[in-house]
This record gives structure tokens, C-alpha cells and sequence, in this order.
């Protein structure tokens, strides 16, 4: 899995990831740790890495460009 997106949030993140999965590409979202401990990560606060098989990524990638009003 690559990253094709920083969401700012987890509601962004789940806008982005329900366009590419319209379209037929699975996603997969990873929160960034919040604290210094990896393992401790609180959901709501902090980025969402939007992830993609790496054979999908650059459709993903134009598709988030064409609707970067989501």
C-alpha cells in the first residue's frame, strides 16, 4: 500500500476514501500517531494517511485532483 493523501482528519479522510471506492479502488486509512508512543493513537485528532494498492495509485491520485472539492 502506498499514500496518496494527508487528510487533516478522520470525516476528510473518510470523503476521500468513499470517492475511491466508487471507483473501485480499495483503501485503506491509517491514522498518524499523536504521542511520542507509536503504539497510542487517538482517532479524531491529527492526519489520516489515505493508502492504495501501488498499481492504483496514480488513478487514485487523479481522481482526488479532479475532485479536490469533496
Amino acid at each position: 500500500m502506498i499514500e496518496v493523501y494527508s487528510a487533516n482528519g478522520d470525516l476528510e479522510a473518510q470523503v476521500i476514501k468513499g470517492l475511491l471506492e466508487s471507483h473501485g479502488i480499495t483503501c485503506l486509512l491509517q491514522p498518524y500517531a499523536v504521542s511520542s508512543l507509536q503504539n497510542i493513537i487517538v482517532p479524531g485528532i491529527g492526519g489520516v494517511r489515505v493508502l492504495v494498492p501501488e498499481k492504483e495509485a496514480d488513478e487514485a491520485r487523479g481522481l482526488i485532483r479532479t475532485n479536490d472539492n469533496v
